[in-house]
């Protein structure tokens, strides 16, 4: 259980490690084609295809790990009216349409992947199913997260900031 536990800690800062990457790789793109654009006139022509794929891939990472870290909307004020039992209940049932929602990212972002794998980007003439694989990625992730937190595992690593800033210093 132990083995299994570390290798999808491994797997999961690996996922957000690129979704950072993601993230800063746009800013820097996005900065260097302002400059460029306002101090010399001219675009690189691959700026905005990359962009756009970069967006898409963190946007989509971002969902699997707001998934991870419980950011979805909930209604706090419920739990002072009902028991634990039914809060318990209610919990399962959010897990279980988690995991449909991340099947159905895994069946709709396959099929988005292979219908567009024949055709390409226009400036970068990439597969334009680059935009689509993170699709089923995420999926995947969301699915493992919310069977993960069925069975009663936490799975949020930043439950207490405040807590990791004194073991830290310590």
């Amino acid at each position: 259980m132990q083995t299994i536990k570390r290798l999808l800690t491994v797997m999961d800062r690996t996922l957000e490690g690129f979704a950072v990457t993601c993230l800063l790789a746009m800013i820097l793109i996005v900065t260097m084609q302002v400059f460029t654009r306002k101090l010399f006139n001219f675009v690189f022509f691959w700026s905005e295809e990359i962009t756009l794929l970069l967006l898409a891939w963190f946007s989509y990472m971002g969902i699997a790990i707001g998934f991870r870290e419980k950011l979805h909307m909930n209604m706090d004020m419920i739990e002072n009216y009902v028991s634990k039992r039914v809060i318990y209940i209610m919990d399962r049932i959010i897990d279980l349409a988690t995991f449909t929602f991340g099947l159905y990212l895994i069946i709709a972002g396959w099929d988005f992947t292979v219908l567009m794998n024949e055709s390409t980007l226009p400036a970068t003439k990439l597969p334009n199913s680059l935009l689509y694989v993170v699709m089923p990625l995420t999926g995947l992730m969301t699915c493992a997260y919310s069977a993960l937190q069925f069975f009663g595992m936490d799975t949020r690593r930043y439950t207490d900031v405040e807590e990791e800033i004194k073991q830290h210093d310590a």
